[in-house]
């Protein structure tokens, strides 16, 4: 198995539907994610497949199994934009453009599918992140647990979560909401974390070391989400930027040009977890 990551990111405008202004702005986070992160993560090369907006499910899913059948020592995918669920509530699907309320579900890209792609890829390790928001039935419907509900999709053991899922209602009081891609978001907060770095932190930072830096940026973004940690299982390592400021910090000008041209031609592996 060769080393490098695999980042697949979708971020999915649903369209007009004013039911689904949940994912105005998932375009716009979606770019964050695939501008910031290759150059924040350690393992050496990172291909990186950004799925237009406006694609439809089918599109979708072809480009996560293309991605998925290459080989990579991670499979990341981002998944960016409003969620919904089927009548019953026990499915979920991601809304994409062109959507009504009497066809989004099966218009949608399937939960199951995604999770399905990741299991079945070819790498060794898989990190999901979300930055989504779910109306009233669909948020009820992950509430639930067992047979009758959904939120038993948001834990499988071989594809681990990152991010905020955040409640949406349209109309008046969905202009106050946090919106994917859109300020207090996850992709924001993320984004803001890994430009500035945390104080204090190794060099190599997994999810878990950055999570409550990332909380912090959240602010009210984070009041009545769930926000979503992998824990020991999405060891994804990333660059801590305030650490790499610190070394240098008490260098003169010349020893600092010095160890920036060292950590250019350094080796990208991290340091042994």
């Amino acid at each position: 198995m060769s080393g490098g990551i695999e980042l697949v990111v979708i971020g999915a405008d649903g369209g007009p539907e004013r039911g689904y202004a949940g994912s105005a702005l998932a375009a716009a986070g979606a770019r964050l994610f695939a501008d910031t992160l290759p150059g924040r993560t350690f393992d050496a090369g990172c291909r990186v497949t950004l799925v237009p907006p406006d694609a439809d499910a089918n599109a979708m899913l072809t480009a996560l199994r293309a991605a998925a059948q290459r080989p990579a020592r991670w499979l990341v995918v981002c998944l960016l934009g409003q969620l919904t669920a089927d009548p019953r509530g026990r499915r979920l699907a991601l809304v994409t453009a062109g959507s009504t309320p009497d066809n989004a579900y099966r218009r949608g890209l399937a939960w199951d599918w995604v999770v399905s792609t990741m299991v079945h890829g070819g790498q060794e390790e898989t990190l999901l992140l979300l930055d989504t928001v779910a109306d009233r039935d669909t948020w009820s419907a992950l509430e639930r647990t067992g047979e009758d509900g959904a939120g038993e999709l948001l834990a499988h053991s071989r594809v681990p979560l990152w991010g905020r899922l955040g409640r949406y209602s349209a109309g008046r009081r969905g202009r106050d909401a946090v919106l994917p891609g859109g300020a207090g978001s996850f992709s924001q907060a993320l984004a803001q974390v890994l430009e500035h770095g945390v104080p204090g932190a190794p060099a190599a930072v997994g999810p878990g070391e950055l999570q409550g830096a990332v909380s912090a940026a959240l602010g009210e973004g984070a009041d009545g989400a769930w926000l979503l940690t992998p824990g020991e299982n999405g060891r994804l390592l990333m660059r801590n930027r305030a650490s790499v400021r610190g070394a240098l910090a008490g260098l003169s000008l010349s020893e600092e040009l010095l160890a920036v041209l060292w950590r250019e031609s350094a080796p990208t592996d991290p340091p042994s977890a």
